[in-house]
C-alpha cells in the first residue's frame, strides 16, 4: 500500500476528515473528530512508511509479538496505539484490517448519537 492507497482507503470511511493538526508533516485522518490514524508524510518519501493506528490493548500486545513491523506507537499511548511500518512484511490485507480496526476502536468509544450518524 503506497501513501495515495493509504490516504484513498481511510477517506472511504464514512465521516473521515483529513488534518494537521500537529505540524505540516504528521496527516491525521479522523472519524467524528477523534483520531483513528495518522503517518508521517516524510518517512514515506524516505521510503519508510509507517502509520499509527489504535487497537484494542490486548489485540496490540497479539500483533507485536507476531510481527516484527508492527511496535508501540511512537509518541502515543504505548497501551492503545501501534506504529506499523507499512514496508516491512506487512500485506495490504492485514494493513486494510488494521485500519478497519482502528476506525471501529473509535468509532466504538464514540457517544451513541454519534455511532447511530453512521449507520
Amino acid at each position: 500500500m503506497n501513501i495515495e492507497d493509504y490516504r484513498n482507503y481511510c477517506m472511504s470511511k464514512q465521516q473521515v476528515t483529513e488534518h494537521f493538526p500537529f505540524d505540516e508533516d504528521t496527516l491525521v485522518f479522523k472519524v467524528c473528530n477523534k483520531m483513528f490514524a495518522l503517518a508521517s508524510l516524510s518517512k514515506w518519501e524516505q521510503g519508510l512508511g509507517a502509520i499509527n493506528l489504535k487497537c484494542d490493548p490486548e489485540y496490540a500486545l497479539e500483533l507485536r509479538a507476531e510481527y516484527d513491523s508492527i511496535v508501540e506507537g511512537w509518541h502515543m499511548s504505548k497501551k492503545h496505539w501501534n506504529t506499523v511500518n507499512v514496508y516491512q512484511g506487512i500485506s495490504p490485507k492485514l494493513l486494510s484490517s488494521l485500519i478497519d480496526h482502528s476506525y471501529d476502536m473509535v468509532v466504538k468509544g464514540l457517544p451513541k448519537k454519534l455511532r447511530d450518524t453512521l449507520l
